[in-house]
Formats: structure tokens, sequence, C-alpha cells
């Protein structure tokens, strides 16, 4: 089964135990994946409905592509710029092509009495805070800082 799967505005022909080169994706190598951007899905000759599918994928390494490198000239005007890139690349071995698992209903878990006091306190904390910014006093109006004109300089007097 293969799948056309869209991940960092590309798109790949995925099927189990195909490698690939992604733009980067967040992870630590070992982790799983799952890419749910499918666009299509084909089974063979024939082409299968891609909702509820997801792409599961195992990250190989993070790593970087080839250095590019970027020339800018303006040809009679003494104008050379040359710059380089180099894009982060997660590469991916594909795991399986196929339906989603509806993940299990999660359990809540009972409130703990030490958490209890702790989310009280914080709540108190904001209060206090509140009664202690209340007794300052509003800035005075800057009424004095109003500009004078400048005074007129004497000219010199030139003696005949």
């Amino acid at each position: 089964m293969f799948a056309i799967v869209r991940t960092g505005g590309k798109q790949y022909r995925v099927a189990a135990g195909d490698k690939i080169a992604v733009e980067k994706i967040e992870g630590e190598a070992g982790d799983t994946v799952s890419l749910g951007d499918i666009l299509l899905a084909g089974d063979g000759g024939e082409v299968k409905d891609a909702k509820g599918l997801t792409v599961s994928a195992e990250i190989i390494a993070q790593t970087r592509g080839e250095k590019v490198i970027v020339f800018k000239k303006r040809r009679r005007h003494n104008y050379r710029r040359r710059n380089g890139h180099r894009q982060s690349l997660t590469l991916l071995r594909i795991l399986a092509v196929g339906e989603a698992k509806k993940a299990a209903p999660k359990k809540e878990a009972a409130p703990k009495e030490d958490a209890a006091p702790a989310t009280e306190a914080k709540a108190a904390a904001p209060a206090a805070e509140k009664k202690a910014a209340a007794p300052k006093k509003a800035a005075a109006p800057k009424a004095e800082t109003e500009k004078k004109p400048a005074a007129k300089k004497a000219a010199p007097k030139k003696d005949a």
C-alpha cells in the first residue's frame, strides 16, 4: 500500500520501508512520528479513500542538506554578494501506511491531596499582590515641564 503525504510544503509518495528526507520535524533520533496530511492512498492499481489514514514513521537522524550558493551580481556597478545556505532536514523511515488507530479514552487521575494546597496558595498570591499594589499614588501631572520661549540674545555693539 502506498500514500501521497504532504509535509513541509512538499509531497512525497511513500510505502512501508521507504526512507525519505523531509523538512525538519521536531524530535530525536528513534522517535516515532505520525504524518497525518494524506492526499491520496492506493493499493496496487486501485485508489483508496485517504480519510482516516495515517502514515507512521521513525526519525532516523536530524541532518542538513548540501550547501546552496547564492550569488548576486549587478554588472558595471562593482556589486557582488556571495552567500550560502544549508537546509535542515529530517531523515524518516516509513514504518506503516494504514488506518488510524483510535486512542483509548484516558482515565482521569484522582486529584492528589498535596496538589490542592499548592493551587490554593497560587490563587491567594495574586490577591496579595493586588492589595500590596493598591496604596501606590498616581503620578502628578507634568504641568511644569512646558517649554518657555527662549530669551533673545543682545547683538554685540560695533565701535564706529
